[in-house]
Formats: structure tokens, C-alpha cells, sequence
């Protein structure tokens, strides 16, 4: 049995990055630090110390070699693992044209 790679884009490893989550008023509930565990035009999986729920909008600050991504996305699982930490997937929202290309040329320069 063959396991095709389904994902709609390719997954890479990345840097460090830093987060603000938000409630629905747009007040600042918790701020952090996490490690990128993948990224990929449409998302991000990243590790965090502290768990994000799923009902905040989260705002990421993202390390690409020279260039800082600024980009907004919403959690669409999470999960506590073995070491403590939490790994959460979260969605982009609305990418600009600008943060999609720096995010191309990025993934497509670690391939």
C-alpha cells in the first residue's frame, strides 16, 4: 500500500516565531513565543508552551532568513504532546499577495 502526500502545499521546517492571541473584541488574551514545526503557503504547525484555543484569532510574527512575515490566522486543532508543549495548526486568513510570495520564495528556496 502507497501513501500519497495529499496536502494541497508543501510542508517545510522553519524558525522561531512569535505570537498575540485575541479574543472576538480584538482584546490582547495571551502572548508567547513558539518554534515553527512546519510552514506551508496556506498554514502553519507550531509548538507553543502554552495551549491557544480555538476560538482566538492569533496574529504571528514569523522569521524567514532576512524578512519578518506578519500574518494573521485562526487555530484549527490543537493538542498537547508527550514533553509538555502544545502543537497547534493554524490557518492563514487572508494572506496578502506580498506575505504569499515571500512565503513561496521562502519555501521554494528550502526545497
Amino acid at each position: 500500500m502507497t501513501t500519497e502526500n495529499q496536502r494541497k502545499h508543501q510542508r517545510i521546517r522553519s524558525l522561531n516565531l512569535s505570537y498575540i492571541c485575541l479574543d472576538e473584541n480584538n482584546n490582547i488574551v495571551k502572548q508567547g513565543m513558539g518554534r515553527t514545526l512546519n510552514l506551508s503557503e496556506s498554514g502553519i504547525l507550531l509548538e507553543t508552551h502554552f495551549p491557544i484555543e480555538l476560538e482566538y484569532l492569533v496574529l504571528l510574527t514569523i522569521a524567514l532568513k532576512e524578512d519578518l512575515l506578519e500574518i494573521k490566522g485562526k487555530p484549527i486543532h490543537a493538542r498537547s504532546i508527550e514533553t509538555g508543549e502544545f502543537e497547534v495548526g493554524i490557518e492563514f486568513l487572508e494572506p496578502n499577495q506580498d506575505s504569499i510570495r515571500l512565503l513561496e520564495n521562502f519555501i521554494n528556496e528550502d526545497a
